[in-house]
């Protein structure tokens, strides 16, 4: 009875998932680009722009590319080649992989509060160093 009841079940989630996957698995190859361009884009615009806002991308024609993000525009971006200052305009479309970095506003107020207390600290070891307690 077991075997039967846990064959039907099995055989019931696949039937599901049969039905329930095909949407995703479904979508056209432009429906797949034009979700990866809106998730760099994303990705970009979150990372912002300026000389702290490293970037590495991988670009359909294999390309690699790495400098900073210095523009941001509708349809691309401006990465800028931190040694030589080459400017090379990227659109969201071709990039097939884009790592970046940079500290949110969150972890430069950790960092600063951090220091803020290590100093904080000091002073008060020096303090009572110098008091003889």
């Amino acid at each position: 009875m077991f075997r039967k009841t846990l064959s039907l079940f099995l055989v019931g989630a696949l039937l599901l998932s049969l039905f329930a996957v095909p949407s995703a698995l479904a979508r056209t190859k432009e429906e797949k680009e034009a979700a990866l361009a809106a998730k760099v884009k994303a990705g970009v615009a979150k990372l912002g722009a300026g000389k702290d806002a490293a970037i590495s991308v991988k670009l359909r024609n294999k390309t690699k590319l790495s400098g900073y993000v210095s523009r941001i525009e509708e349809e691309a971006f401006v990465i800028t080649n931190a040694k030589t200052g080459a400017e090379t305009r990227v659109a969201y479309g071709d990039v097939t992989q884009a790592k970046g970095n940079n500290l949110s506003t969150g972890a430069i107020i950790a960092i600063s509060a951090g220091i803020a207390v290590a100093a904080t600290f000091l002073i008060l070891y020096l303090i009572a160093v110098a008091y003889g307690d």
